[in-house]
């Protein structure tokens, strides 16, 4: 099937900031896909592009098959959208808000919403300014879906709720993606993620720098632990991508992804080397090497070189 988001190439400068540096980012149907980085790596410059709020210095946007420039309005109408900070109307009640927002979709919209708000336990009479920040959070997460959109955008949705209200999040996500439909969900509540995620991207300084589904890093990333008779002896490098190096004394921690049994069986029988260690890494050890980290060649390379794209099935 077609990628429900399509980028190619986007690139963003603000004054004195490269906010994006050239991303390309393809988001299959019906996944939870998640969007990782530190704060300022680009994940909401990213996302504003893509519903059209910004309009990209170069390359292409495209969501549900329309571009981001000439139909940003339909695609706003199509997809729904969750920020950290919803702006609702504060005097109205939950109630009232979901009615004034069915005149902007077709029917069905406000008894969809009105079963959401009953099944998140809304207070429907009370104000909106007088609801606590995760039951805000439940009003706009139900007017983002209550118009079944194709695709959901979550901005950093669950930040500063409660586990219980995060967890109706994390529990929502995955229904909507077992209905065949998409979640793109921007965190850095990397444990979470790790939860729910069918698809992950991490981006760095404005580049996607991993882009694959989540269990294929686990299958094919591998923490390296090596320990060396001298802290100044030189290794061999494994075959395969090192996402992060660093020594310690007579210790040297690699975080590789493609390397393969014989490239660390060389590794083993290096002279210098004592004993070579490999466990399998968590994504916030992906999600460190991968912000943190430098590979050997890092000097050598361009941050567009080192893009890893993710490819729609």
């Amino acid at each position: 099937m077609s990628a429900v988001v399509s980028v190619t190439g986007v690139q963003k400068h603000f004054r004195g900031c490269d906010a994006l540096q050239g991303v390309d980012l393809q988001i299959p149907p019906g996944v939870v896909f998640a969007l990782l980085g530190e704060n300022g790596a680009g994940k909401t410059t990213l996302i504003r592009i893509l519903t059209g709020f910004l309009h990209a210095d170069a390359g292409e946007a495209r969501v549900l098959g329309m571009d981001c420039v000439s139909q940003s309005l339909e695609i706003r109408r199509q997809v729904g959208y969750v920020s950290d900070a919803p702006a609702l109307y504060d005097w109205m009640t939950p109630e009232r808000i979901g009615w004034f927002t069915s005149a902007f979709y077709p029917a069905g919209f406000q008894q969809r919403y009105e079963d959401l708000i009953r099944q998140f336990e809304v207070p429907v009479g009370r104000k909106i300014k007088h609801l606590s920040k995760g039951q805000r959070a439940k009003v706009s997460l139900a007017l983002a879906v209550a118009h079944e959109p194709e695709l959901l955008i979550l901005d950093e949705p669950t930040s500063g709720l409660d586990p219980l209200v995060r967890r109706q999040f994390l529990e929502s996500m995955v229904d909507r993606a077992a209905t065949g439909r998409t979640v793109l969900l921007s965190s850095h509540q990397i444990d979470e993620v790790e939860r729910v995620a069918d698809w992950v991207a991490i981006m760095r300084s404005g580049v996607i720098v991993l882009a694959k589904p989540l269990s294929e890093i686990k299958e094919t990333t591998q923490q390296v632990i090596v320990s060396l008779d001298d802290p100044l002896v030189e290794v061999p490098w494994p075959r395969g991508n090192v996402l992060q190096h660093a020594r310690s004394g007579r210790q040297l921690r690699m975080v590789v992804q493609g390397t393969d049994a014989e490239s660390l069986a060389e590794l083993r029988g290096a002279v210098g080397v004592q004993h070579v260690e490999t466990r399998v890494p968590s994504l916030e050890d992906v999600f460190v090497a991968c912000t943190r980290g430098e590979s050997p060649a890092a000097e050598q390379q361009s941050p567009e070189t080192d893009a890893v794209v993710a490819e729609a099935e």
